[in-house]
């Protein structure tokens, strides 16, 4: 895999996510990764997860991952036609490789800009948003960057609380899915999912977990971030209702811009598509950064809803 693991890193599209030791935490024995090769050279590549459900074959997503995708290098030339009809060639030999299943849910990074060929071949796309804070060694004009009431938030809490990050992954999973319980929720992942991505993370220094409780000791909200060289990923965060006007996960993100100005390049909140979490995110100032969901169904209508209520469970 080292092989492939060195291709993300150059890649425009390569992220933490489609690294092949992310891949073994998410979704041990479920994935393989596809490519196109012209001799030793690797034309495009893409991480494929499959499963079954309800004796449907499927391509889709792992859990805590945001995108997969297909994976190019970088260009090797400065004129846009030349590599733009590369890049069409090589998708369209690629996409005919794609293993046929009965329901394909891909989401793409936001470097990769050309589904077309994807079009030409019969998916269809669904345009979903991040919001993403560049340039982080620019810390003090992203912090000027913030609306008003997030630096409103910062002033309150720093009177209100201390951040630490002595937070076990067991205690941090243990408040999750208390804070959802007092909101009538429920956890939405296994405990053994989140460990083994902490303990694959952690030995690689790619994580953080960051905790703000007050003077009485109570824990209002904690986050878990991944980062690698390229960008940090706001994965989750738990955040006690009782507390929630502390300001606390405001401070927590300051926090952790301080922390990753000198360490990566960007900061992705990972979303979202749910209006009050978008309004929260891009009052930080980041910016609206468009991704494709790239799917294609080969099942009628009555069983993709089916799946999809199998997956909700």
């Amino acid at each position: 895999m080292a092989e492939w693991d060195s291709f993300v890193t150059n890649s425009p599209q390569g992220c933490i996510f489609c690294r092949s030791w992310w891949l073994d935490a998410v979704c041990p024995n479920q994935y393989q990764i596809m490519l196109l090769r012209q001799g030793n050279k690797i034309l495009v590549g893409m991480p494929l997860r499959f499963i079954n459900v309800l004796g449907f074959n499927v391509i889709n997503m792992p859990p805590f991952t945001q995108t997969l995708g297909v994976l190019l290098p970088p260009s090797e030339s400065n004129n846009y036609e030349k590599n733009l009809s590369s890049e069409m060639e090589v998708l369209k030999c690629f996409i005919q490789s794609i293993p046929k299943v009965s329901i394909f849910e891909v989401s793409f990074h936001f470097n990769f800009a050309n589904w077309l060929p994807f079009f030409w071949a019969g998916y269809r796309q669904t345009t979903l948003y991040s919001y993403v804070l560049e340039n982080l060694c620019d810390l003090e004009k992203i912090i000027e960057g913030f609306a008003y009431s997030k630096r409103k938030n910062i002033k309150k809490a720093e009177k209100l609380i201390e951040i630490r990050e002595d937070l076990k992954p067991e205690d941090f999973y243990n408040n999750h899915m208390l804070t959802l319980r007092k909101q009538g929720k429920q956890i939405s992942y296994k405990p053994e999912i989140f460990y083994r991505i902490h303990a694959a993370t952690s030995e690689r220094n790619a994580c953080k977990i960051w905790y703000a409780t007050d003077k009485m000791g109570q824990l209002h909200a904690a986050i878990f971030i991944v980062y690698d060289s390229k960008s940090a990923h706001f994965l989750i965060s738990s955040i006690d209702p009782d507390h929630r006007n502390s300001g606390a996960v405001t401070l927590l993100v300051k926090h952790a811009l301080e922390y990753f100005s000198n360490r990566t390049q960007r900061f992705d909140f990972e979303g979202s598509m749910i209006e009050e979490v978008e309004t929260s995110f891009r009052r930080f100032g980041a910016r609206q950064m468009p991704y494709f969901a790239i799917t294609r169904s080969n099942i009628v209508m009555s069983g993709l809803v089916a799946f999809r209520k199998m997956l909700k469970k």
